[in-house]
């Protein structure tokens, strides 16, 4: 998520600071009566219940979630050169792949569409071929998701792309960008004698909620910390995300080839995991980042960096080829997003605003203070590796 806002994007009209909109009274409820009948509640619990409650959780409204006038923008929210430019890594797929008749992208998290819409636009204004066999579907949980979405592709004049998703394997690609940040994850710490303990969630006295210090709910929560060799100080915090494996198996189970691909906020296991880094667990709010989840429940988003060992290694389970791993500044650059500014300045029809308000976005796409940092990760399942792909082929050496 972008956090604050974006240099050159203007902000809603009152620009003064909203206050909090407190708890969601019926998901609070919810969690206290769990609590109180089943005993101390894990955080992946809490952060399932909070984020994806079938009809009280922040994303499952479908009124929550990235956006100027919401808590929080993505890369595509911000300008949609994003989009045009990862259009351009789908049609290098889609040649790879020999121009398939049916190319089919499968997105998951979609939020507003603006990913999908950026890369729509983008096919349309380098007049590929693409855009005439492209179909779309979104993998989402909140139910009003996709109607808003349809209606989104229809005013674009790209209903025909649109199509449900059936949950079958499709032939093209399938996308994640900045959803693994918001699975849930367990919270955990060490002892003093090194001892792996978990952070549960409980009642104080006053029925509020309080974290309390238990035996692991798991033992897959010190398997995968020993698995990479990881060993917590003591009293360092951390959060481990096991719903990484089942996620990404499924995501791995919908491509049946073609270019699998993430984008997300994280760090190898070594990284993620330093005793000097600590708890990476966010909450965001009125494009505000702080780090307490336990306020404004239900209303905030809560996300946490991703292990891109674990993702690396899930994925080569599934049976993808691990194609490479990047920064989105450097994939962004490979995949010639200054090309596209540069045409946009050139072009007639753009005006003065419209291209600094572009500018800016892109600078911060690629600044590595900001999301320039940002991981993506290839995976493909029968595409051609070589050459490097173009967003790969910034950071990557030509293998001999």
């Amino acid at each position: 998520m972008i956090s604050g806002p974006v240099p050159g994007l203007r902000r809603p009209a009152d620009l003064a600071p909203r206050p909090d909109p407190g708890h969601e009274p019926a998901l609070l409820e919810v969690i206290r009566t769990e609590i109180t009948s089943a005993g101390p509640m894990t955080f992946a619990r809490f952060m399932e219940l909070a984020l994806y409650h079938p009809e009280l959780g922040y994303y499952s409204t479908g009124s929550r979630g990235p956006g100027r006038t919401s808590d929080f923008l993505t890369a595509p929210e911000s300008h949609p050169i994003f989009g045009w430019t990862i259009a351009r890594q789908l049609e290098e797929t889609w040649d790879r792949l020999g121009r398939p008749a049916r190319f089919t992208i499968r997105e998951h998290g979609a939020g507003s569409g603006a990913l999908a819409a950026g890369i729509i636009e983008g096919l349309e204004r380098s007049d590929s071929p693409l855009r005439d066999v492209l179909r779309y579907r979104i993998a989402e949980r909140a139910p009003d998701r996709e109607r808003q979405l349809r209606e989104r592709f229809e005013t674009l004049g790209a209903g025909d792309i649109f199509e449900p998703d059936d949950g079958a394997p499709v032939e093209g690609a399938v996308l994640g960008n900045e959803v693994l940040d918001a699975l849930p994850v367990h919270r955990v710490t060490a002892n003093e004698d090194g001892a792996l303990r978990e952070l549960y969630l409980g009642l104080d006295g006053q029925g509020a909620l309080s974290t309390v210090s238990g035996q692991p709910s798991t033992p897959a929560l010190s398997a995968r910390l020993d698995g990479e060799g990881i060993r917590l100080a003591p009293g360092q915090r951390a959060e481990i995300c096991l719903e990484l494996d089942p996620w990404l198996t499924a995501a791995a189970g919908g491509l049946a080839r073609g270019l699998l691909l993430l984008i997300d906020y994280g760090h190898p296991a070594a990284a993620l995991y330093d005793p000097d880094r600590g708890s990476l667990l966010r909450a965001y709010l009125h494009h505000r980042v702080h780090d307490d989840p336990f306020v404004n429940v239900g209303r905030q988003d809560l996300t946490a960096h991703v292990d891109l060992s674990a993702v690396e290694r899930s994925m080569r389970a599934a049976g993808l080829e691990h194609l490479g791993t990047t920064t989105q500044a450097e994939f962004l650059t490979g995949l010639g997003a200054g090309d596209l500014l540069v045409a946009l300045q050139a072009d007639p029809q753009t005006q003065l605003e419209g291209y600094l308000v572009a500018r800016s976005a892109l600078f911060r796409l690629l600044d590595p203070r900001a999301t320039g940092r940002f991981a993506v990760l290839a995976f493909g399942r029968d595409l051609p590796a070589e050459p490097p792909l173009r967003g790969l082929a910034f950071r990557l050496p030509r293998r001999p």
